[in-house]
């Protein structure tokens, strides 16, 4: 129960990362608020599981991609809560395409959704802990793409790469107020929306290739998120924490 007392918000939680982030942070003692677009069929279902936990949840239906929407969530989360703790910003945004062949329309879309997102979120966030006297978490999801410049994705890589250095400027500013700032990169997480993309069947396919033998789940991301938001990791900010079960050196295998 490490983050017992604590108040949450988590963007992008209907499914996958964003939903197990907030299941983990919950099963520490975190009580929620959960955070997905407009209309999102999943939202209330990740509630429901965060309150069959004991704990307390509230709803926000609301477009993180744009500044009027993150203002109207951290205020709604505000209204909700009374404070907030800890913010785990993880809007979900990428389109695949050849560069040749990307859509301008897309690739703003995905720097504003997994890039400029992160900063709207959190600059509102981190004001409203520095006004209430400091002290909170601030956990960012990245990518491996960050570091790896996988073909088809410019946009999404583009992305993942400003937001860890996004991170590491906002830590330093932020330290004064004892405001720890990290960011978790994923590898290759069975998620419904890699399965939407790649199918069931390549997935398991895969996955045994992989040097742990299998992909990443959500659980694996939010335990990644609930160390990192827990007094633990008081000593840590300005980090980027892979979780990926070595995934980013999968081709080394090869030289053993």
């Amino acid at each position: 129960m490490t983050l017992a007392g604590k108040q949450a918000l988590v963007t992008g939680a209907g499914r996958g990362i964003g939903k197990g982030c907030a299941l983990e942070l919950a099963r520490r003692g975190a009580n929620l608020v959960v955070n997905d677009r407009p209309g999102s069929p999943d939202l209330e279902a990740s509630a429901k599981e965060i309150r069959d936990l004991g704990r307390d949840c509230t709803a926000i239906e609301a477009d993180v991609f744009s500044r009027a929407g993150c203002e109207k969530l951290v205020e709604a989360a505000l209204q909700a809560a009374g404070r907030l703790d800890i913010l785990v910003s993880n809007p979900a945004a990428a389109r695949r395409a050849p560069f040749l062949e990307v859509d301008p329309v897309d690739f703003e879309r995905v720097i504003n959704g997994a890039l400029s997102s992160g900063f709207h979120m959190s600059q509102l966030v981190a004001r409203h802990i520095v006004e209430r006297g400091g002290r909170g978490k601030i956990v960012f999801i990245s990518s491996v793409h960050a570091l790896r410049p996988y073909a088809g994705s410019v946009a999404y890589n583009a992305a993942k790469a400003g937001l860890n250095n996004m991170a590491h400027t906002i830590a330093i500013e932020l330290a004064p107020h004892r405001i720890n700032v990290n960011a978790i990169e994923p590898g290759w997480i069975d998620t419904p929306g890699e399965r939407e993309q790649l199918g069931s069947e390549m997935l398991a396919r895969e996955a045994p290739k992989l040097p742990w033998g299998r992909l990443g789940t959500p659980e694996d991301i939010g335990r990644g998120a609930a160390f990192l938001c827990s007094d633990d990791a008081d000593y840590i900010s300005g980090t980027i924490l892979r979780v990926d079960g070595c995934y980013v050196f999968r081709d080394c295998i090869d030289e053993f």
